[in-house]
């Protein structure tokens, strides 16, 4: 808990013992029938200290409610002002409107198509260009058998629980989430204990299983949202879209869930294709999809959604980045999964200590955790409500080595955008065995090694009549181990003949007796190392990123007259939807011909821009443009000269008209700022502008 959330809660927890022990006194005055006059002291003893309550409630409501951006309105009144501009201004629209729209599908109208294409093409650029990735583009049907073997079919899920009555469906883990955070928010009374207890819930969420998903939704008392009815135990629902290829039926496939699959596939003739040589990476952006149990939060969380994808291959011998030094002193907010489970908060860690002390497992992960919020915050995203979030145990694969997530805070609390795992050489091995086609890489020796190899060979019928159905499972566990964990079973079966072992994906300890696993170590000379590469996968969310951004650009300032407030998007140059607008200052034809000789060169230097020759006011034309987002307003007002505008600080220079394409062009692709711009060009000053 925050310190001053902590203090005002204690304090209103006092404040309210000393009302009721005020209003006491008064109702034994007033049975004693005692003088009229102390009775209205004590009367007005009391309303003085219930006005003290309600000031400390009003201080920590506006603590609670506050978006974490500065913004002096709550989340939600903040969130409305935020979607009810981008839907009028036709940033995005729920699908299929006319016929009531579909939960969790929406359009993006013009300006959001050019936001979000701008943030792909500085995606490209940050990371395909500048990592010489490989970039690839596979189809959204995916055959069965690609999703069979990356585990997608058996445990692409969530947990879900119905209405008992209705069968309405709903996310187990949101109805948690939701019930601690309302209780949070709107219930001031809350004892401090209480609070902790709801705090920590909301830390360890993700780390629940089914069963402490359901006891805690029964020990709470959360009934369904929509008719208080009762409500199942949790269950997992597969959430992938199912198809048929082809019109027999026969052929099941699925809508690909993410993009990361095509590209393993491939890995292959990729590897061919980059000279046979680690490490590389490939990448993808595409759509993926998801039948979402019950979306919600508009682009947040959507049932159709445009991934960008990376999947950097290395050796899992030598996780070590050529690049790391560039990274090593970035300095952001991190959460370790220590910090979590103690109920601390996030705090700011140098990259290059998180590593050193084995927070981060290695140098590649690192580098792309660097990478990444680099990235982010030259988008626009704010570096105080952005932090590097480590999975906690529960949260990850078996055969993950590491996994963060990049989340940013927004009205709806802290949301994950970007996925940044070390995920082994799992969806390799995967793929090879269920293909036959081994997905390995080779590293030739110049002279020939004596190699020790750890040989790990489960003897799959003793395990089978031991375990029955989890067979499978204990067998990847026991395939899975590094060779310190294999040599100390090996040295415990020999000395007492069983041991116990932790199988992840069963979620519990078994007993692995001799005889059911062999363990050893063999020499042989080998000319060359075959092995499978490791993979770090950073995911990006770009429609989560795209709203934060929205969220986190969006501000209101008061119109110069000071009887309305516009609303304002701060985007930066590289992702504003239209880079610049044209105004002739007045409806004649000189000034309109010269806006079209103005927009012809900026045309010509491939700046997107829009012209308003409308008749009404050149302020009412600025305000529509900053709803817009645009960065830079062009007024001609002569015949020689324009006025160029900056959106945020609304200050004016003059500049020659065949001058101004390449002034648009050096701000808004970032060759000069603004302030430089200023120092080489005379200012101007309107006081005919009624903004």
């Amino acid at each position: 808990m925050d310190a001053s959330e902590e203090i005002l809660r204690k304090t209103l927890s006092e404040k309210q013992s000393s009302v009721t022990t005020q209003a006491n006194v008064v109702r034994d005055l007033k049975g004693a029938k005692v003088a009229k006059s102390e009775i209205d002291d004590a009367v007005k003893a009391l309303n003085a200290l219930k006005l003290e309550k309600t000031s400390i409630e009003q201080q920590l409501q506006a603590i609670l409610s506050s978006d974490g951006g500065g913004n002096s309105l709550n989340r939600e009144t903040f969130r409305q002002a935020v979607v009810n501009t981008l839907e009028r201004r036709l940033f995005y629209i729920p699908s299929f409107k006319i016929y009531r729209g579909v939960a969790g599908l929406y359009d993006y109208g013009p300006p959001g198509c050019a936001v979000k294409a701008n943030v792909l093409a500085f995606w490209r650029q940050h990371f395909v260009l500048k990592e010489n990735m490989l970039e690839v583009d596979c189809p959204c049907v995916t055959p069965e058998v690609v999703l069979k073997a990356s585990g997608h079919v058996d445990k692409f899920t969530d947990l879900m629980v119905k209405d008992e009555k209705t069968g309405m469906c709903y996310r187990a883990d949101h109805l948690l989430k939701d019930f601690c955070k309302e209780k949070l928010e709107k219930d001031l009374s809350l004892p401090v204990e209480q609070v902790a207890e709801f705090k920590h819930v909301l830390a360890v969420l993700d780390d629940l299983s089914s069963e402490q998903l359901g006891a805690k939704i029964k020990d709470y008392g959360i009934t369904s949202p929509d008719t208080k009815n009762p409500l199942s135990d949790p269950y997992p629902f597969n959430l992938m879209f199912q198809t048929s290829i082809g019109p027999s039926g026969v052929s099941t496939g699925y809508m690909r869930p993410e993009t990361a699959q095509g590209i393993f596939v491939n890995f292959k003739d990729l590897y061919y294709y980059n000279g046979n040589k680690l490490p590389f990476a490939a990448a993808q952006i595409g759509q993926a999809f998801r039948n979402e149990i019950s979306p919600r939060q508009g682009l947040l969380r959507v049932r159709e959604f445009t991934l960008a994808e990376i999947e950097h291959f290395v050796d899992p011998d030598d996780k070590s980045h050529r690049k790391y030094e560039e990274v090593v002193n970035l300095e952001f907010l991190m959460f370790p999964r220590e910090e979590q489970m103690a109920g601390n908060q996030a705090k700011k860690i140098r990259l290059g200590d998180a590593v050193s002390r084995g927070i981060v497992n290695n140098e590649t992960l690192a580098y792309f955790i660097g990478r990444v919020y680099l990235f982010l915050t030259r988008l626009g995203i704010d570096k105080e409500r952005l932090r590097f979030r480590q999975h906690l145990a529960n949260e990850m694969a078996h055969y993950a080595a590491d996994c963060w997530d990049a989340e940013i805070e927004c009205s709806y609390g802290w949301v994950e955008c970007v996925g940044i795992a070390d995920r082994s050489a799992y969806d390799l091995n995967a793929h090879s065995e269920k293909s036959g086609v081994p997905l390995v890489a080779h590293e030739k020796f110049q002279e020939p090694k004596e190699i020790e190899k750890l040989v790990i060979a489960p003897m799959k019928k003793e395990l089978g009549l031991e375990f029955k159905g989890n067979q499978k499972k204990v067998v990847e566990a026991l395939e899975a181990m590094n060779e310190k964990e294999a040599m100390e079973m090996k040295a415990s079966l020999e000395s007492k003949g069983e041991m116990e072992f932790h199988v992840c994906t069963l979620g519990k300890v078994v007993t692995i007796k001799s005889g059911m696993v062999s363990i050893s170590k063999e020499k042989k000379k080998e000319h060359q190392r075959v092995f499978t590469p490791s993979v770090i996968e950073p995911s990006f969310g770009i429609g989560r990123i795209i709203y934060c951004l929205f969220e986190h650009s969006f501000y209101m300032r008061s119109s110069k007259a000071g009887n309305e407030q516009l609303n304002v998007f701060r985007f930066p140059p590289l992702v504003a939807p239209i880079k610049c607008t044209v105004f002739p200052l007045v409806q004649n034809q000189e000034y309109e011909k010269l806006a079209e000789q103005i927009s012809e060169s900026l045309t010509g230097n491939m700046i997107s821009h829009k012209i308003d020759v409308t008749g009404t006011s050149i302020g009412k034309r600025y305000a529509r443009t900053d709803e817009l987002g645009v960065p830079l307003a062009i007024t001609v007002d002569s015949a020689s000269s324009v006025t160029i505008r900056e959106r945020d600080s609304k200050e004016q220079i003059r500049v020659e008209i065949d001058e101004v394409a390449s002034v648009v062009k050096e701000v808004t692709e970032g060759q000069s700022t603004w302030a430089d711009i200023q120092r080489r060009y005379p200012a101007h000053s309107s006081t005919t502008v009624d903004e």
